[in-house]
């Protein structure tokens, strides 16, 4: 009872938590909602309603995420001299606007600058601002747990994605249309889904600005808030905002430089840098699955239940769990367990489907037909999928929240955001080669029309994830930093 005891109570450390960092996981729900919505039609919607190929699809995509990356980077000191809410409510705006024109405009030289770009810029001023957030609302003793749930309800946002994305394509047809009932306009099943995340990108402008107050940090003397007086009272909003901008791009610059003279930030880059290569596997599941399905398993086929909703759910359930069981591991030491699981995952793909013929003839193809609705005989792929998905799920419940931790945990106080940031400028060079990779692995093993030989995509994708837990293991006395509360 004792055992049981002590295990409940890692999950009471929230109770008296600030209300900022309830909303900040209430919004975390609805930015992951609105991103993945976007993200898992942004491939489809390139080659769909602006006409490009695989191989151009996969360039913009490239592209674009190398510019989000670059300007998440930038954008992370920015974040520790402006401020936790005014990032937000920037980044909320520029997501919003910058999917409305994506969705309204199916021109390729309207949809791509005005509407890649600024989003680009929406994300960057998201995810690192509410990370530090997470940080900045929760205590010594909260702060796995915060994380942990952060996690969980960022998965929340997956779910509800993946679902809701098979439901309008289903409704709709793979290429079908809707008309804007106030607009009376005319926009595909694509648009509609980037509409919607449009939609659910508004109610976080209106959390953050009315909401979340300046100033306020949890520490383990309790409450503090410490409102900083603005400079610019007498100038109009905009006019404080630039002069603000000015300051902050000067605050910015002596952050970022400084960075580089600490000997810990070297250790810090090699560890994401490795880390990169099982991350690899989510941007696939983004770029590279959804065609992938569609062409294996048919028009329709609902490729964000199979990945999107069933992973969520899975890291819903886990990610607390682990993260109350492994309060004392290191996050070096979990993401090495987590990132093999991972790793391991993706060679279920690898093998030919006729492997899983008797599994899809018994009672796991039965509980996939009456959860995805298929009628007739199950499709063998529909068992390796799931049955990957489980495995990865498993495995990312171990790393995926601890790579938000780390970084906190070892950052020095008030670099938070620029450390948060700088995390993601490995994925620099992720992001642009999965983007190219992946048209170039649809176009020769996986076309819409011609033989298909995919499961060499997911080979190639499973060895280089394995890179990860290899690489920690063999270089860990040269990149491990100690951290704070950790026994190992």
């Amino acid at each position: 009872m004792e055992k049981i005891k002590n295990f409940l109570q890692k999950f009471t450390v929230m109770e008296g938590a600030v209300r900022e960092l309830w909303i900040i996981f209430a919004s975390k729900i609805l930015t992951i909602l609105a991103y993945s919505l976007v993200n898992s039609t942004l491939v489809l919607w390139l080659s769909s309603d602006i006409g490009l190929s695989d191989r151009s699809a996969g360039f913009i995509i490239a592209s674009w995420s190398t510019v989000l990356t670059i300007f998440t980077v930038m954008v992370g000191s920015l974040v520790d001299a402006v401020g936790i809410k005014k990032s937000l409510i920037t980044g909320f705006f520029l997501a919003a606007f910058a999917r409305f024109i994506m969705a309204i405009f199916a021109v390729k030289w309207i949809a791509l600058p005005f509407g890649l770009l600024p989003l680009a810029l929406g994300e960057a001023l998201q995810t690192p601002v509410m990370v530090a957030a997470v940080k900045r609302f929760s205590n010594t003793k909260q702060r796995s747990m915060a994380f942990s749930i952060y996690y969980a309800m960022m998965n929340v946002g997956f779910a509800l994605a993946g679902w809701t994305f098979d439901k309008i394509r289903l409704a709709l047809g793979e290429y079908g249309h809707y008309v804007l009932p106030v607009l009376n306009l005319q926009i595909s099943t694509y648009q509609t889904i980037i509409f919607l995340g449009m939609l659910f990108t508004l109610p976080n402008i209106l959390m953050a600005w009315l909401l979340i107050r300046d100033g306020v940090e949890a520490t383990d003397e309790g409450i503090k808030i410490e409102k900083a007086a603005s400079k610019y009272q007498d100038k109009t909003f905009l006019q404080a905002f630039i002069l603000s901008s000015k300051d902050a791009m000067s605050e910015w610059f002596r952050i970022f430089s400084g960075l580089w003279t600490q000997p810990r930030f070297y250790k810090f880059l090699a560890f994401f840098g490795l880390v990169v290569f099982t991350k690899l596997i989510l941007y696939h599941m983004y770029y590279t699955f959804p065609k992938f399905a569609i062409r294996e398993l048919g028009e329709g086929a609902p490729v964000g239940r199979i990945f999107g909703t069933l992973n969520a759910v899975i890291v819903i359930i886990f990610a607390p769990l682990i993260g109350a069981l492994t309060q004392k591991f290191s996050a070096y030491k979990t993401v090495i367990i987590g990132t093999s699981i991972a790793a391991f995952s993706v060679f279920l793909l690898a093998v030919n489907p006729a492997v899983f013929s008797g599994l899809a003839n018994g009672f796991l193809g039965r509980a996939i037909a009456a959860w995805l609705d298929i009628e007739g005989s199950v499709n063998p792929l529909y068992c390796a999928i799931v049955l990957c998905v489980i495995l990865y799920s498993i495995g990312e419940s171990f790393y995926s929240p601890r790579l938000y931790e780390y970084p906190a945990a070892i950052a020095p106080k008030g670099q938070e955001g620029s450390y948060l940031a700088l995390s993601m400028l490995p994925y620099f060079f992720a992001k642009f080669f999965v983007g190219t990779l992946s048209g170039f692995l649809l176009e020769k093993y996986c076309p819409a029309q011609g033989p298909r030989n995919s499961q060499m995509i997911w080979l190639i994708v499973a060895g280089m994830a394995l890179l990860t837990p290899l690489g920690l293991i063999v270089y860990r006395k040269y990149i491990k930093v100690e951290e704070a509360g950790r026994d190992e």
